[in-house]
């Protein structure tokens, strides 16, 4: 059995949690992580989840929609992955969290599970703790929706797609154009990053990659709950956030990632979209009951 670090993504707030421990109030593990730490606690499994925030800082409460607080145990900001930031900033953080995690509960080995832009952090962590000297061994790593090669709201508020390739979809119009504000409020570079022109390309992001993955095992899951389009593909279909094709990294060249799996299910990207378009919380990659099954089992086998 191994240990899981379970880690959210963009603009995603996240308390610190452990087997033992967790946001007294509110969802336990924040409303990303919260369904899939009590799986893997009910199987047995030791979780642990990596705190993040809008911003650089400690995490010490989430005020907004289904949200937490009285978090028991606080972290340094160091030790904390700021969500609207860079990718390997976050993945900084995220390492030295993994370090920490070393330190104070013997952890050797991690299966790392990233939901939405949690899976690029988790990638630019194994970079580093390849880099570095934190002594614990990736032995998988499990992405939820990740934009591997950009997002809608990367894309459109870098002009790589537009409202036109919503076709008037109105769901799909309101998230580009809610998206857009969103980061001109909020990102600290994550906005700018989470799309296929710094992704993509011989001198993308990923390309620099390269390596990094080699003897992990990767499983992919992305999600296509809309699906009434089918271009451009970098669009449709799509889980409300990212589409099918950049979730399922489609388009990621071998030499970055060499051993992959790919789920597919009629999914939204969190239970913020699935409670927007009306559905159960079930409908969520994140909540998901057989991507729950999916991650206890690929921690447990």
């Amino acid at each position: 059995m191994t240990d899981v670090v379970l880690v959210s993504g963009g603009a995603a707030v996240s308390p610190f949690t452990t087997p033992e421990l967790a946001a007294r109030s509110g969802l336990a593990a924040g409303n990303s992580l919260t369904a899939l730490r009590q799986a893997l606690l009910d199987a047995g499994v030791r979780v642990f989840t990596a705190p993040a925030g809008i911003g650089q800082g400690a995490v010490t409460e989430d005020p907004g929609w289904q949200g937490f607080g009285d978090v028991p145990t606080v972290l340094p900001a160091e030790w904390t992955i700021n969500a609207v930031g860079s990718i390997d900033d976050a993945g900084a953080s995220l390492c030295r969290f993994l370090g920490h995690l070393a330190d104070e509960y013997g952890m050797t080995d991690v299966l790392l599970v990233g939901h939405s832009m949690g899976g690029l952090f988790c990638r630019s962590a194994v970079r580093q703790l390849h880099e570095g000297e934190v002594p614990i061994a990736p032995r998988g790593l499990i992405t939820l929706g990740t934009p591997w090669t950009g997002s809608l709201l990367g894309d459109y508020v870098t002009g790589a797609i537009t409202l036109e390739d919503a076709h008037g979809d109105a769901f799909t119009t309101e998230v580009l154009t809610r998206s857009a504000q969103f980061a001109r409020d909020n990102s600290q570079g994550a906005a700018d990053e989470v799309a296929i022109g710094y992704l993509t390309g011989v001198e993308g992001w990923n390309a620099r990659q390269a390596g990094v993955l080699d003897g992990i095992p990767v499983t992919v899951v992305a999600g296509d709950r809309f699906a009434e389009f089918a271009e451009p593909e970098s669009l449709w279909p799509h889980d409300g956030l990212v589409a099918t094709r950049s979730a399922s990294a489609v388009d990621v060249p071998e030499g970055v990632l060499p051993h992959v799996d790919r789920v597919l299910r009629p999914d939204v990207h969190s239970i913020f979209f699935a409670d927007a378009a009306g559905l159960e919380w079930e409908a969520a990659l994140t909540w998901d009951p057989v991507v729950l099954d999916l991650v206890v089992r690929a921690a447990t086998s």
